[in-house]
């Protein structure tokens, strides 16, 4: 189905919107860390504790975004031929519509208006004649017209003629000229799925059919084998239905012809219990597939908003700390229940958490026993890492310090997806999805969080709302707790998402223990490069300090 393409899209939006703020600053590390200026209490505190340092794994996509913007072109390219492919069509129906003559015939004309008034049709149809066109069609959205081939009239029976009215008229009736624009739509947008194609093909037969149907039901029983015959007559008269046809005919393939003339020679009156039959299964495929939207919904829009309806918020202006990153800073001030934001939207924008979850991680392994508060203690595998602090034994204190993936993808391990599930019903963390798979979900994989809900976790750990055990929300507390100055507590988690080697995602959340108040924070910086965790970390401490919290 469309969504592979359509995500290829919001990645390719996405994309450009992050390279046209890359090309705003110098393309190397030195001159994105020369954007900031901190002071030395600042830089002192990202030095002084590893739980502010990057430490992180990158992970590869398998599809490049060169490859993204290469099927785009190649989508977009798709749809620009089949739109060129149907104004072609169009122009043709155009020449046609110019060569159209009146009916001498009043006979004809005087049963036209007649059918028309049986079937109960009130507008005005134009009913005409063309050397252009090679078997009776109907087109025209707005002025709707029924041509028939000025070269075969005088060779028609009075019985033809009137067989082909009344079937062209069904298709007026059964607003088919409608339906072949929309079907047009989606084709040119859904060009690349075969399988499109071949149901759009069904439907044109089906449609064929219901309005033989339809005539068949208007006319003798007697009749059929004669009106079977006027079909005949036009096979080879015409060439088959372009697949982007607007118009509707008579005529087609000789597939297409074979299967109407069976459904014709098998033509009987549907009973009542036939037609309550076909209602209700037409009523369950409905709610069927309905119950299929939310599921088609998620998978169509991966990058979901989550829904922040607090009233005690103020919006304010911090893009001079952002210089050269999209991002947002969320402030939450537990004592006057205030929430201050910067960037609206992306405050509310989810996106991977990365190994900020780790403080989640961390408590559901106390919680579930895999970890204990007297023995929090894991083996290292022996697999060498690209950080030194990472091969060896570690414990929950020194696994949270150095952000090591191993250990909290180890406890991811024996939670399994039961109580992971389990776990994600409590917290309600960010979309709860952990289809990504049981090791990499959390890392730029399928579960994602918004900087709001990060803040509001924080609050909900901290308070323990959830009701986890106390001496389980003490050892986390103590295990992201990073520095103390002059009486307040700094703690918290860096998060770097880097996919394909470069780091596009940075996360510093946590809060600040000052007197009788905490406040709670989350940062989120994007870019298309050096969008790290300290460097978030970087812009939050500044902030912090700047609104004299720490």
């Amino acid at each position: 189905m469309p969504y592979l393409f359509f995500g290829s899209i919001a990645n390719l939006g996405f994309y450009f919107a992050e390279l046209k703020l890359f090309n705003k600053i110098a393309l190397n590390h030195d001159n994105i860390k020369s954007i900031f200026t901190f002071n030395h209490t600042t830089n002192d505190i990202i030095q002084s504790s590893n739980g502010l340092q990057d430490f992180a794994i990158s992970v590869n996509h398998s599809i490049p975004e060169c490859l993204n913007i290469f099927f785009m072109v190649i989508w977009i390219t798709g749809i620009v031929v089949l739109i060129i492919t149907s104004l072609c069509c169009n122009r043709k129906l155009s020449h046609i519509k110019k060569s159209i003559h009146p009916l001498e015939n009043q006979e004809i004309k005087k049963t036209f208006q007649q059918f028309a008034n049986n079937i109960r049709i009130n507008r005005k149809l134009i009913l005409g004649k063309s050397s252009l066109v090679e078997t009776p069609i109907t087109f025209g959205l707005f002025t709707p017209h029924i041509v028939l081939p000025a070269n075969v009239i005088s060779q028609l029976s009075e019985n033809d003629i009137k067989y082909i009215l009344l079937h062209e008229l069904n298709h007026y009736k059964n607003k088919d000229i409608l339906v072949n624009y929309t079907m047009l739509i989606f084709q040119a947008l859904y060009w690349f799925n075969p399988l499109i194609w071949f149901l759009f093909n069904e439907m044109r037969i089906d449609r064929e059919i219901a309005c033989d149907i339809s005539v068949l039901k208007m006319i003798d029983e007697s009749c059929y084998i004669d009106y079977g015959e006027a079909i005949i007559n036009f096979a080879y008269k015409t060439l088959q239905i372009p697949s982007l046809a607007v118009s509707s005919s008579i005529g087609g393939s000789k597939h297409q012809l074979k299967k109407r003339i069976q459904e014709i020679s098998n033509f009987a009156t549907e009973s009542k219990l036939l037609n309550i039959k076909s209602i209700l299964i037409f009523i369950f495929i409905g709610c069927l597939i309905l119950s299929q939207t939310p599921i088609i919904s998620a998978a169509a829009y991966d990058n979901n908003l989550y829904n922040f309806k607090e009233h005690s918020v103020s919006y304010e202006d911090l893009s001079s700390y952002f210089n050269g990153f999209d991002g947002s800073f969320v402030l939450y001030n537990l004592k006057s229940n205030q929430y201050n934001i910067y960037n609206k939207n992306k405050s509310i924008l989810r996106v991977s958490p990365d190994s900020t979850y780790k403080i989640f991680i961390g408590l559901f392994g106390l919680e579930s026993g895999i970890i204990q508060v007297k023995d929090t203690n894991m083996n290292w595998g022996g697999i060498n890492y690209p950080y030194v602090t990472w091969n060896k034994n570690q414990n929950l204190y020194s696994a949270m310090q150095n952000s090591v993936t191993w250990y909290f993808q180890e406890i991811d391990e024996q939670l399994g997806m039961k109580n992971l599930q389990t776990y994600f019903n409590q917290t309600h963390y960010g979309n709860c999805n952990f289809s990504g798979g049981i090791s990499n979900y959390w890392i730029e994989s399928s579960l994602k969080i918004s900087p709001v809900e990060q803040v509001q976790l924080l609050k909900n750990f901290y308070t323990n709302k959830y009701k986890f055990k106390e001496e389980n929300i003490k050892s986390i507390k103590n295990a992201i707790k990073i520095s103390k100055k002059d009486g307040n507590v700094l703690s918290g988690k860096t998060g770097t998402g880097i996919v394909n080697g470069k780091s596009i995602n940075g996360w510093f959340i946590g809060y600040v223990e000052k007197n009788d108040n905490i406040y709670f924070f989350a940062t989120n910086i994007q870019n298309s490069n050096y969008a790290s965790g300290s460097t978030a970390a970087k812009i939050t401490l500044t902030i912090l300090k700047n609104k004299n919290i720490y």
